[in-house]
């Protein structure tokens, strides 16, 4: 490998990196501001089901966490599998956050318990990993098909997050982030092939 091919590889690790730990301080900054001076009520801004005011929540839920044992559940899963979505493009991360958000939170929105509030980045990171595994579905290329294998093996027993189980985990996060993940995916190939 030539030493600019070094350079332009060294540069683009250093961009994921940065945008992941950039993701990555929010989600503790607000955290810690929430629990230090807001005494955990920035979380009535997550998704309140079927209420006009908890369709803010659709963007914020993400970046609000029912407390550090939460949010410690969360950062690992989205550093390693958002960095892989920047695997083949750093701009997939964007496509698929947006569309894993948007499709969860609609989701959570429509279907989620009566009187309840979902929080947390556990529907972006099904996200990740729906588009993660169904990637390679969509392009049918080495790389994408490594990837997915690598996935599969490190973070398969997340596929059981999408069902009923702990009624304290919202598994439509989870369900509708997959498939938001999914969609992601096949807009992404969709736009490669053109």
């Amino acid at each position: 490998m030539s030493n600019q091919k070094m350079k332009g590889l060294a540069k683009e690790l250093k961009t994921q990196f940065t945008i992941i730990g950039i993701f990555i301080a929010i989600f503790w900054i607000i955290e810690i501001v929430n629990q230090m001076f807001f005494g955990d009520h920035l979380d009535y801004f997550g998704i309140i089901p079927r209420s006009a005011i908890g369709l803010r929540g659709i963007i914020l839920a993400p970046f609000l966490h029912v407390d550090f044992p939460h949010l410690i559940a969360n950062t690992l899963p989205f550093a390693v599998l958002g960095w892989l979505v920047m695997l083949q493009e750093t701009s997939d991360f964007y496509i698929v956050s947006l569309c894993s958000i948007l499709v969860s939170g609609i989701g959570v929105w429509l279907f989620a318990q009566t009187n309840s509030i979902t929080v947390g980045a556990s529907g972006v990171i099904f996200g990740y990993f729906g588009f993660l595994i169904m990637r390679s579905y969509f392009q049918k290329n080495t790389r994408s098909i490594a990837i997915s294998l690598l996935v599969f093996f490190l973070y398969g027993g997340m596929i059981w997050g999408v069902l009923p189980s702990n009624p304290h985990v919202s598994w439509l996060a989870h369900l509708f982030g997959f498939l938001g993940g999914v969609l992601a995916a096949k807009l992404i190939a969709k736009e490669k092939s053109v």
